[in-house]
This record gives C-alpha cells, sequence and structure tokens, in this order.
C-alpha cells in the first residue's frame, strides 16, 4: 500500500488535539513499516539450521536449510530424528534431533522389507532359487493344498492371496502384532505360513509384514537347510554381512532373529541413517556400488516395477504411482516422474528420486494422523532438486 506522506512541520495545536491524535500516530507508523512490496521477510534462520547444509548443496542453500529445519521445527510431523540429503552420491545435507546422531542405529521397521527383498535377488541371481516356481515352503506342498500355487514373485509382489490382515483394529488383534509380540513370536515364520489362503495367489495386493516374514524364512532354509535355530541365525547374519553389508559399506547394518532362528526381515533391521542412505544409493544406482554391481541390474528394475496387481506397489518397494484406492504413500502431485521409497512404520523414509540424483532418509516419530503433512514436507525437500 503507499501512504501519503504527513507535512514535514506540523501547525502549532493545544495540547488536547495532540492528545485526541497520539492514538492515531503507532497504527500510521505500523501501516508505514508494511509498505514494501512482496511478502514480508522470511525470520532469520537458527545456525544450526544453516550449518547442517554443505556450502554448495546444488540448489540455494538456505532454501534447502529451511525446509530441512521445517522437519524438525513444525507443529503436527511428529518427532525427526535423524536427516539426510543426498545429491549426486554426496551428501548435501545433515541433521540430527537432540540426543541422536550419526552413530546412532535406527530401526528401519518397514524400510526392513526393502533390504529383505534385494536378499532373495541375490539368492535367484545364485540360481538357489526361481521367481515363478512354487515357494519353497514344505508345509504348503502337500497334495491339495491350494497354497502350493503361491510363487516367489507373488510374495514379493504382495499378491500371495494368504489371509494376512494388517493394521486392523483392534491393533492387538491385527496380525502383524499377533506374529511379531503375540502367539507368533516364537516361530514367526511358522505363524504365517499357517494362515489359509482369502484369495486366489497372484489376484489381489495385500500389504503384509507376515508376507515378507515368509521370504525372509525361504532366504534362510535356503542357506542353512535342516539347521537348528543357532545355526540358521548365524548362517544367515553371514550372509547379510558378506553379500550386503561389506560391499555396500554399510558396517552398522544388523538384524533380529525370531526364537527359531528366523530372520525379521520385514520390520527389524538396524542401521545407522548414514547407512540407509547408502542403502538408498544403491538403489538408486541399480545395484550397483563404485562399479561394483552387487545383485543384478535387472533384479532393481523388478523391485521398481509396478505389480499386477497394484500400481503404486513394486517388490518390497513403494511406487509414486496412484495407487486407484485410498492409501497416498508418495507424491502423486507434481512430481510425478519414478520417484520410489522403502517406508518404515511410525515415519521412517528412504525416497529415492532417480530422475534428480536424489536420496532423502526422514528418521523419527510419526502417528498415522500426521503422516500426510510429513510426506508434503519431504516432497518440499525433494521439489528444490530438478530433474535432469
Amino acid at each position: 500500500m503507499t501512504l501519503r506522506k504527513f507535512p514535514s512541520r506540523l501547525p502549532a495545536r493545544s495540547p488536547s488535539v495532540l492528545a485526541a491524535l497520539a492514538p492515531i500516530a503507532l497504527p500510521v507508523a505500523l501501516l508505514a513499516a508494511c509498505s514494501q512490496d512482496g511478502p514480508p521477510p522470511e525470520p532469520p534462520l537458527p545456525a544450526e539450521a544453516l550449518e547442517a547444509v554443505v556450502e554448495d548443496p546444488g540448489v540455494p542453500r538456505e532454501q534447502l536449510a529451511r525446509a530441512v529445519d521445517a522437519l524438525f521445527t513444525a507443529d503436527g510431523i511428529g518427532e525427526t530424528r535423524a536427516l539426510l540429503v543426498l545429491h549426486g552420491g554426496e551428501v548435501v545435507a545433515e541433521r540430527y534431533g537432540e540426543g541422536y546422531g550419526p552413530d546412532i542405529r535406527f530401526t528401519g521397521w518397514s524400510m526392513s522389507k526393502s533390504v529383505t527383498g534385494v536378499l532373495l535377488g541375490m539368492m535367484v541371481a545364485d540360481g538357489r532359487l526361481r521367481l515363478d516356481d512354487p515357494a519353497p515352503v514344505p508345509s504348503w506342498q502337500r497334495p491339495g493344498d491350494p497354497r502350493s500355487a503361491i510363487t516367489l514373485r507373488h510374495l514379493l509382489q504382495m499378491r500371495s492371496g494368504l489371509r494376512h490382515d494388517e493394521a486392523s483394529e483392534p491393533l492387538y488383534e491385527s496380525d502383524e502384532v499377533r506374529m511379531l509380540f503375540l502367539d507368533g513370536r516364537d516361530d514367526m515364520a511358522g505363524w504365517a505360513e499357517a494362515q489359509s489362503l482369502e484369495h486366489d495367489p497372484g489376484s489381489t495386493f495385500q500389504y503384509s509384514t507376515p508376507t515378507t516374514v515368509i521370504l525372509a524364512d525361504i532366504a534362510t532354509n535356503t542357506i542353512a537347510p535342516g539347521a537348528g535355530a543357532d545355526e540358521r541365525q548365524a548362517a544367515m547374519a553371514e550372509f547379510v554381512d558378506a553379500r550386503l553389508a561389506v560391499p555396500l559399506g554399510m558396517t552398522s547394518l544388523v538384524g533380529e532373529y525370531d526364537a527359531s532362528g528366523t530372520l525379521v526381515g520385514a520390520s527389524h533391521f538396524w542401521a545407522t541413517a548414514r547407512d540407509w542412505a547408502r542403502f538408498g544409493e544403491f538403489l538408486r544406482n541399480y545395484g550397483s556400488v563404485a562399479g561394483a554391481q552387487i545383485v543384478p541390474r535387472a533384479w532393481i528394475e523388478f523391485m521398481r516395477r509396478p505389480s499386477p496387481a497394484s500400481p503404486d506397489y513394486g517388490a518390497q518397494l513403494w511406487l509414486n504411482h496412484p495407487s486407484g484406492e485410498e492409501r497416498d504413500n508418495l507424491f502423486d502431485g507434481a512430481i510425478n516422474e519414478d520417484i520410489f521409497a522403502a517406508i518404515g512404520h511410525l515415519g521412517q523414509y528412504i525416497v529415492v528420486a532417480p530422475d534428480r540424483r536424489l536420496t532423502v532418509v526422514r528418521l523419527g516419530q510419526t502417528e498415522e494422523s500426521e503422516r500426510d503433512l510429513l510426506v508434503d514436507m519431504l516432497e518440499d525437500v525433494v521439489a528444490l532438486y530438478p530433474p535432469r
């Protein structure tokens, strides 16, 4: 707005007139301060916000610092405990919440599913497993058991047809809770594999934590057939280290195991934020690390390809495609290229935007009711980087 200027000198007035004008003076001064064009300037950034971003992050440094800072300070998104942004393979932003740091391991929750998906790819590449053979679960191979039609591909793409009811109410009756913490906890794979068919194998998408535990059990049995619990655990831990953790430099990666020695590969891998970022970069580079192909490129392409039963899911990875249903896990708005993500309970995210040469890791605690706002704010970070 433009205000008419007052004369530089006012005519003499009586004290009563001056007193009458006094209440007007302050509002006029405030209006004058608002007379500049455009929005008011943004408040200065806290020092820690700017220090979290390198000098040249590939986009305006202050914009990235503000987007990162918002993920730690905004109301309604829960608690961010770690955030990393990698552009072109280089860390351009790294920040931790109070009490957390680069040496702290974070549980991946369902980001672990993507790790298990890669491990299965290694076994397929080794010729130990085949995607379209019946899944090698002994209890399904009895004559007349319809579950014998379930393949490894069906399990990886969450379309086995098994009766697995994820995130149902009441929560203590939800299948993943029962398997992980209640009646299935000592033999999680046995519990998951005992469920009956609800749909024809391959026909219906059903996101399922028990399904990935079945995959982890198949992997463990492939490495250590007929072994006891301790031997199963030791063999699987050695495989994870030798084939994934060491080649990727994920020295902090560790999995949990149940009492039967089965890797809890659906939810219980732990790693530092930097190592989760290394895993995201590994996926962005189609299974290659420093020129070495750790898993065949075709396997990562398979993981990133939409499932026939659900366009927003690949094989143990979420995809940035509309689901056609109520769920909305990624960015279905202005950013519509082939972004994908490993997503875990309570707001764990590894978001990979290949066209932008970008990997973003967010770890923390966010309730389901707050997740949409968190995703919007992650989208703000990704949107700063233009696609190639």
